[in-house]
């Protein structure tokens, strides 16, 4: 991993003058930045990037506010961006039995709107949010799309002031070993539960897992178990505990439903 960011630092950020010099002053309460240092392990080389980090647009529009001042709607798209790259990174690494489409679905469950707003009150961001002073304060802080965008927009500006390894850090500390990371990628790998979405989203009958045989001396047996749908085999597991063996026969289900649905959309 270490080559890949020192390979991925060496072409991919020359940055301009303008982000490498604080040339204004932040407008930030100390209590703000005090929180930033700690939350981005010490001082930022450039606090303007993480004022606009967290600037809700409401301040821009508001009248009472300077004409200069940027709201964080840019960082976003690039926190997104980056944001999107570090964990399909550590997905591929982590998870290396999974599927594109495993991958691909984890990943969104992670990324949403719902997951990094959670990801973004479990730090306290919203009560460092810069409002308008017209604004409805408290809603915004509370606010799914604002709390999302804002912990977005810090990851672009830690990843614009520090590097692409201080960002993952960040993601590793505050995404990767949250709980709500652990609940997400233990849902979408319970394939059985995936199953019974599937044949529930086409009105179909639940799935039915039966075991077909038992091998094996009584201390270590093993299980052969299938899965079926409206009389119709849809896969097969072997373990050694009935639950594992169920999941693996759901897992081999879901894969050929899924060779079914991308052969259903080239046709």
């Amino acid at each position: 991993m270490e080559q890949f960011w020192q390979k991925l630092t060496s072409f991919a950020f020359h940055r301009t003058g303008e982000n490498t010099v604080e040339a204004k002053t932040t407008i930030l309460a100390q209590e703000s930045i005090d929180y930033l240092e700690q939350l981005v392990g010490g001082p930022g080389n450039n606090m303007l990037l993480y004022q606009t980090a967290l600037t809700h647009r409401s301040v821009v529009h508001d009248p009472a506010t300077p004409d200069l001042v940027e709201s964080n709607q840019r960082l976003e798209f690039l926190g997104d961006a980056v944001l999107g790259m570090l964990v399909s990174d550590y997905l591929f690494r982590h998870f290396p039995a999974s599927a594109e489409g495993e991958l691909s679905n984890t990943r969104a469950k992670i990324v949403n709107s719902k997951s990094l707003a959670g990801f973004a009150r479990s730090i306290g961001l919203g009560e460092h949010l810069l409002l308008g002073e017209s604004a409805d304060h408290h809603n915004i802080r509370q606010s799914e799309s604002a709390l999302a965008d804002a912990f977005e927009s810090l990851i672009g500006a830690i990843y614009l002031d520090k590097g692409v390894e201080s960002a993952y850090d960040f993601v590793v500390c505050h995404i990767i070993n949250h709980a709500n990371f652990t609940t997400i990628v233990a849902a979408e790998h319970n394939y059985k539960s995936r199953l019974i979405e599937y044949t529930q989203s086409r009105h179909l009958p639940p799935p039915h897992y039966t075991v077909i045989t038992e091998a094996g001396a009584e201390h270590a047996k093993t299980f052969t178990v299938t899965v079926t749908c409206n009389e119709q085999l849809l896969g097969t597991g072997t373990a050694q505990r009935k639950k594992d063996a169920e999941q693996l026969a759901a897992k081999e289900a879901m894969e050929k439903i899924g060779e079914q649905l991308v052969s259903e959309n080239n046709a």
